[in-house]
C-alpha cells in the first residue's frame, strides 16, 4: 500500500503535476501512457493485463481505463477524473514553476507582499500546496488512484472502474470516446453500474467561500453563435452599406450579462448571466472597405430549462436585435441628412437559423452543390479549431445568400454539454444523507449539498436528461455536427448512470494563485470517498 498516507498522496500527486498536460500538447498524449505503466506493476495487472487498458481517440491521445474486479460480483462504481489541465501562460515569470508545485508554494513566501492579500493567509497557514493542476484535477485522480489500490487489496463489497480522459478543459472529446468504452466494458464483464463518481474539486459559489459541497448533478452548457453579415461599403460612404461591428455590437447589449437567460434552481442554485466568449469581425486585411461580415459567441449555462426553450429565448432575441439595428440605422440616418442630403435605404435585417439558411442555399444552388462546398471547405480546413470552423461554414452559406443581407444567423458550436441531475435517484439521495451524516461525525466537517457541479464536468454525458427529440434543434443548426463533432446520444440514454461529484478542496482553478488544501483534500477527502463508494455498492447490492 504505497498511496494511502498524507505524505505518499502528496508524492503522488506532485509526481503527476510535474508531468505537464496542458490541453492539446504533446505532454497531453503522453500522460496516459505514463499512468498505464504506473499502474502495470501491480500483481493485480500482471495476473489480469486486459483489465488495464488505453483506447485511442481518432487524433491520437488516449483514455485509460483500470478495473478492479471482485469476482462474483457484478456491481461496479466508475471513478471519473481528467488528466489534462489548462495552460500557464497566467503564471507570468512563475510560469516555470508552475508544474512544481514545492518550489513554486516555497517562492510563493518570497513574493509574500506581491501576491493578493487573500491568498496571503492561506500560504501563511502552510497548509495549501500551489500549482498548476494540484486542484483541477490531479488532487482528485491522485485519491482515485489511492481507492484503486485499496480495491485491489479487497477494502469494497463490489467493482471499482477507473477512467481518465483527456480533452475536459476544451471539448470533451476523451469522454465522448469513453461512452462507448464503458458500454464495452459493461457488456463484457455483465456490469451492474451503480454510478459513477467524479472527483473534480470543490467550487467556491462567492469569495473566501469555505463550504465542502458534494455535487449530484452538473450544469449544462450551450455555445450559441450569431453570424452577422452587411452590407459592403467604403468609409467614405457609410450609408451606403451597414457595418456587420455595428450589427453585432447592438446584439451583443441584448445578451451579455442579461439575467433573463439566468436559471434558478431551489432557493440557492442560479446559474451565471451569459458572457461574451469571442467577438470579432471577418476581414483578414486592414482596408476602408468597412467590415460586413462578423460573429460573436456566448456561454450559456442550463439547469432545468429545455434546450428547446433556450432556443426560443435566443431566437426571439435576435429578431429583437434585428429591430433595433434597423431603428438605430434609421435615425441616424435621418440625423445626418440634416447635413448631406441623400435618399433613405431602408435596411430590413431578416434573421435565420443556420438550418434555415441552409435550406435556402440548397433552393437557391441545389443540394449537391451546397454539400461539395462544405466538403471542400472540410477537406481543406487546416489549423481552424471548431469556433472559427463552424464560423466559416456559416459564412460560406451567408455568401451564397448574399442577396439576404443584411441578416442575422443564429447557430451553435462544440463544445455542447448537457445538464445532468440525479436528484430523487433513491440510491444516490440515500448516499448524500449517509455521507452527511458520517462527514459530521467522524471529521466534524458539514457537507453542504448542490444539484448541478457549476464548473462543467464530464459528467454531462453518462445520462440524459434532455429529451432527444429537442436536441435536433440544436444538432441541425450546428454546422460541425458529423462533421467533426458527434455525441453519443443514443448510448447516453442507455447508459442512465446516477452520477455524483465529491471531490477535494481548492481554491482558483484556472488561475496562477491555484492552490490545493492539503488536510482537507489528503487526511479528510480520501475517507470521505471510500465512504462513498462503500455507501453505493452496500446500498446498490
Amino acid at each position: 500500500m504505497k498511496w494511502q498516507t498524507d505524505e505518499q498522496l502528496k508524492e503522488l500527486l506532485c509526481s503527476l503535476v510535474e508531468h505537464a498536460s496542458i490541453t492539446g500538447t504533446k505532454g497531453e498524449v503522453t500522460f496516459a501512457e505514463r499512468l498505464f505503466y504506473l499502474l502495470k506493476g501491480f500483481p493485480y495487472f500482471e495476473k489480469n493485463l486486459d483489465h488495464l487498458q488505453l483506447h485511442s481517440l481518432r487524433d491520437g491521445r488516449h483514455l485509460l481505463t483500470a478495473f478492479v474486479q471482485k469476482e462474483p460480483l457484478k456491481d461496479t462504481v466508475v471513478l471519473l477524473s481528467h488528466f489534462d489541465v489548462v495552460d500557464i501562460k497566467d503564471y507570468g515569470h512563475l510560469e516555470h514553476l508552475a508544474f512544481r508545485p514545492r518550489e513554486l508554494t516555497h517562492e510563493l513566501h518570497n513574493l509574500y507582499e506581491r501576491i493578493p492579500t487573500n491568498v496571503r493567509a492561506d500560504l501563511q497557514s502552510g497548509e495549501w500546496l500551489f500549482g498548476r493542476g494540484v486542484m483541477d484535477m490531479k488532487a482528485g485522480l491522485t485519491v482515485h488512484l489511492s481507492m484503486l489500490e485499496r480495491a485491489m487489496n479487497g477494502q469494497f463489497p463490489g467493482n471499482l472502474l477507473l477512467l481518465t480522459v483527456p480533452d475536459e478543459e476544451a471539448n470533451s472529446e476523451g469522454m465522448l470516446s469513453a461512452i462507448s468504452v464503458i458500454k464495452d466494458l459493461q457488456k463484457k464483464y455483465q456490469l451492474n453500474i451503480k454510478a459513477c463518481v467524479n472527483s473534480e474539486p470543490v467550487f467556491s459559489k462567492y469569495p473566501n467561500d469555505d463550504h465542502y459541497y458534494i455535487y449530484t448533478g452538473s450544469i449544462g452548457k450551450v455555445l450559441a453563435g450569431f453570424f452577422c453579415k452587411g452590407i459592403e461599403t467604403h468609409v467614405g460612404e457609410p450609408f451606403s452599406g451597414l457595418n456587420a461591428n455595428f450589427m453585432i455590437s447592438e446584439l451583443n447589449r441584448f445578451i451579455e450579462l442579461n439575467e433573463q437567460f439566468c436559471e434558478f434552481f431551489e432557493s440557492d442554485e442560479v446559474t451565471p448571466p451569459p458572457t461574451n466568449l469571442m467577438q470579432k469581425d471577418l476581414k483578414e486585411e486592414y482596408s476602408v472597405q468597412i467590415p460586413h461580415e462578423s460573429v460573436s459567441m456566448f456561454n450559456l449555462f442550463v439547469m432545468n430549462r429545455s434546450f428547446q426553450k433556450l432556443h426560443q429565448m435566443l431566437w426571439e432575441t435576435a429578431k429583437r436585435a434585428a429591430r433595433q439595428i434597423e431603428d438605430t440605422y434609421s435615425k441616424r440616418e435621418k440625423e445626418f441628412q440634416k447635413h448631406v442630403p441623400f435618399s433613405s435605404r431602408k435596411r430590413n435585417v431578416k434573421v435565420f437559423t443556420y438550418q434555415q439558411l441552409l435550406e435556402k442555399a440548397i433552393e437557391l444552388y441545389g443540394e449537391a452543390e451546397v454539400g461539395r462546398r462544405i466538403d471542400y471547405l472540410q477537406s481543406n480546413r487546416g489549423v481552424l479549431g471548431d469556433r472559427d470552423f463552424s464560423t466559416k461554414l456559416v459564412a460560406d452559406l451567408a455568401s451564397l445568400c448574399h442577396e439576404e443581407a443584411p441578416m442575422i444567423v443564429l447557430f451553435y458550436s462544440p463544445p455542447f454539454y448537457p445538464a445532468v441531475s440525479s436528484k430523487n435517484d433513491p440510491l444516490i439521495e440515500k448516499t448524500v444523507t449517509n455521507l452527511k451524516i458520517y462527514a459530521q461525525q467522524k471529521h466534524n466537517v458539514d457537507i453542504t449539498r448542490q444539484h448541478y457541479f457549476p464548473g462543467l464536468s464530464d459528467l454531462s454525458f453518462l445520462k440524459l436528461n434532455e429529451d432527444p427529440k429537442t436536441l435536433h434543434l440544436l444538432t441541425s443548426n450546428m454546422p460541425l455536427y458529423g462533421k467533426g463533432y458527434y455525441m453519443p446520444i443514443q448510448e447516453m440514454m442507455e447508459l442512465n448512470i446516477p452520477v455524483l461529484n465529491v471531490g477535494p478542496f481548492g481554491k482558483d482553478a484556472h488561475k496562477w494563485t491555484e492552490r490545493l488544501h492539503l488536510p482537507l483534500s489528503f487526511s479528510v477527502f480520501p475517507d470521505l470517498l471510500s465512504y462513498t463508494i462503500q455507501s453505493l455498492l452496500k446500498e446498490g447490492a
